[in-house]
């Protein structure tokens, strides 16, 4: 089984417009809502693949419950904890370029935080996989993943998957995650970098991650691909297709539960990041999941 977590599920509003002008009135074309936040996106992802996943998080007022109802609607399997504040929207606006208002959404405490962990704890079991993604409003701040790790760290054969940036991905690698996810933007500032010249120079860094405590390292390169470095020594760069981007939002969580799925039934690194970086890539092109058969036209033999 996979379990995802996101601490911060949202509502997406999604806004299209010709030509957004800042301090004027803007009109859309259309508009939609979509339920979101990392961990849930990569439920999404894993829904139209066929795996079986359960979302955990926390929601609050009318928009938890508007959570809640599309997640069922979407035949999503979750866990969510109630809490006093309303989940937060999140707005995206889609003209010639993007741009994204992300609301810093609920707090959690700790006892909310041990409440929920208490319940994973007793659904983890060997052979489970269990992703934590997203940002983290809590009482613990930076140290957030890095607790949720230690507290479930007793759970023998439970990989766990850390999606995130800054202090809160580095202050886990000490718990030895499974596997970590940093997109090259979160690669350059965790390592203090201008930019990132090559894949090659991604998958330097990615072996200091290892060094630091991460067994597994995916780096997302966007437009370029992926890299994957393993803990067995292995390295493998897997091009991206060519194509238009319309959309990023949830790219690299539809990358993670496309190499997930892969990884699971080949356990082949190379054939898991080739699939991963379809999934991305289709992810970014169409606007939203790709299905198994969108993802296994565009792999690369």
């Amino acid at each position: 089984m996979i379990y995802t977590l996101t601490l911060n599920p949202s509502l997406d509003y999604y806004l299209n417009v010709d030509e957004l002008t800042v301090g004027a009135i803007n009109r859309t074309k259309d508009e939609c809502f979509c339920v979101g936040g990392k961990g849930v996106n990569v439920s999404k992802q894993l829904k139209l693949l066929g795996d079986k996943s359960v979302a955990y998080g926390f929601i609050g007022g009318f928009t938890g419950r508007e959570i809640e109802r599309r997640l069922d609607e979407l035949e999503i399997e979750h866990n969510l904890f109630e809490i006093d504040k309303a989940s937060r929207i999140n707005v995206k606006i889609r003209a010639k370029e993007e741009t994204d208002i992300n609301a810093c959404g609920v707090f959690i405490t700790k006892a909310q935080l041990d409440k929920m962990l208490n319940i994973l704890h007793g659904d983890l079991k060997s052979g489970d996989f269990l992703v934590i993604s997203g940002n983290a409003q809590t009482e613990l701040k930076n140290q957030t993943y890095a607790y949720i790790l230690k507290e479930l760290s007793d759970i023998v054969g439970v990989s766990i998957v850390v999606d995130a940036c800054d202090e809160l991905l580095i202050n886990s690698l000490a718990h030895r995650p499974f596997l970590i996810k940093p997109n090259k933007e979160e690669l350059c500032r965790l390592f203090k970098l201008d930019k990132l010249n090559s894949p090659k120079e991604a998958i330097i860094y990615g072996r200091r991650l290892i060094g630091l405590g991460a067994r597994n390292v995916i780096i997302s390169l966007d437009a370029e691909g992926g890299v994957i470095i393993t803990e067995s020594g292995k390295e493998y760069f897997v091009a991206a297709p060519e194509g238009n981007a319309i959309n990023s939002t949830g790219a690299g969580d539809c990358m993670l539960a496309g190499f997930l799925h892969e990884h699971i039934k080949t356990h082949n690194p190379l054939q898991a990041l080739k699939f991963a970086v379809a999934s991305g890539s289709l992810a970014a092109f169409y606007g939203k999941e790709a299905t198994y058969e969108q993802i296994e036209k565009l792999v690369k033999p």
